[in-house]
Order: structure tokens, then sequence, then C-alpha cells
């Protein structure tokens, strides 16, 4: 009989569960979902809050592009290097993703977190609770020692959800954009006693088989 799947791969055995929301690393039952959420808009076509502008271009490469990358950062994921990308869903909906990648995790303890949201989705606090319980994850299960972020000046949603969870200023860089565009990228630093922890608690499912996957200590 063959194993199952969270076996093969323990990242799949991942559920991060916080109130109505839920937080699940990306499968590919999951990419068509997502694919709509992207088609739908993430954010206005004035703007773009991503380094890579991935949502620009036709319906065709975006989807290429959010699917190569959700295989991508599994196939690379490593104790060394990982990327740990979840899929959000708020009361069994899938509203978008947040993520948090990191080097030599097991010497800095720290991580940066990403996410996105279905515009449909936007301005309902769902992005600022997805942050935190990532956050909290980290602190309490994963022993990060810290987690940083960073959004463009002009994103003041993104910096908002940032604020709302604890974060402080850490500087700002100058970065390419889009073609020739610079922008200025304020960073983030976020500690666990800084941290504004989510109203419910989080419960937790499939943390043993995903620490020892990323050679963390039981």
């Amino acid at each position: 009989m063959s194993e199952p799947i969270e076996e093969l791969w323990p990242p799949f055995g991942l559920t991060i569960t916080c109130g109505p929301v839920t937080l699940s690393p990306v499968r590919d039952a999951d990419l068509p979902e997502l694919d709509a959420l992207a088609r739908a808009g993430i954010h206005a076509p004035t703007e773009m809050p991503f380094y890579f502008p991935w949502t620009v271009g036709s319906t065709g490469e975006i989807r290429l592009r959010l699917m190569q990358y959700h295989w991508a950062q599994r196939a690379a994921m490593s104790p060394a290097s990982w990327t740990l990308e979840t899929t959000v869903r708020f009361d069994g909906e899938v509203v978008g993703c947040q993520s948090i990648s990191t080097k030599d995790y097991l010497v800095t303890r720290t991580g940066e977190t990403g996410s996105w949201l279905g515009m449909k989705h936007h301005g309902r606090g769902i992005g600022t609770v997805m942050r935190q319980a990532l956050c909290a994850f980290m602190f309490d299960h994963l022993d990060a020692a810290e987690v940083t972020s960073a959004a463009f000046v002009d994103n003041p949603a993104s910096l908002a959800v940032s604020r709302k969870s604890g974060y402080r200023e850490n500087g700002v860089g100058r970065l390419k954009r889009r073609d020739s565009e610079m922008a200025l990228n304020q960073r983030l630093v976020l500690t666990a006693e800084a941290l504004n922890r989510p109203e419910h608690e989080l419960e937790i499912d499939g943390v043993r088989p995903l620490r020892e996957f990323l050679g963390l200590t039981p």
C-alpha cells in the first residue's frame, strides 16, 4: 500500500488554523483556484506591489508564472534554503497566499514574509490575520528570532498590515520595479515580543514532521 502524500512530503501535512482563516502549503489542487483569483485581479492595473511584476501580461503568461513559481519553490525546499508558500482560506474559500522565505535558517532564525489576496477580499481584515497567524507560528513553533517584511512606500495596504501586526521600520531601499522604474522599498522587522497576536488562538497540525524536514530538532 502506498504512503500518504503527507509522509512523502512533510510540508503537506501542515495546517495552521486561526479562527475562520486557515493556511496550508500550496498543493497542485489549489492552483486552479489561485489562478482564478489572479485572473480576477490582485491589484489595480496602475499599481505594482510585487518586486517581480508577475501579474503583468496575458492570462496564459500569468498562469504559467504562477504554476512554475509554486512548483519551483517546492522543488528547491531544503534546510539550507526554503520558501513555505501557503494557500489561505477564509471560511473554506481560497482567498490568496501567504509565504515566508529564508536562507540559512538554522543559523539566522529569520525569514521574510510575503502575501497576496484576490481583490474581492481586500479590506476585510484577512491580510492582517493571515500575517499574524504565520508570524505567531514562526515564533511559537519554528523557533524564529525575528521575521522581516518589506513593501513599496506606495503600497499603504501592505504597510498597514505590517503596522497592525507590530513590525517596526527598518530602513528604506531603492529597487527596480517595472522596466527602468525605481521605487522606494520600506523594510520592516518584527520580534515575538512586539507581535500583535491574532484574536483567535492558533491550532496547528503537522508541525513535528515539518520541523524534522527543515532540520530543526524535535
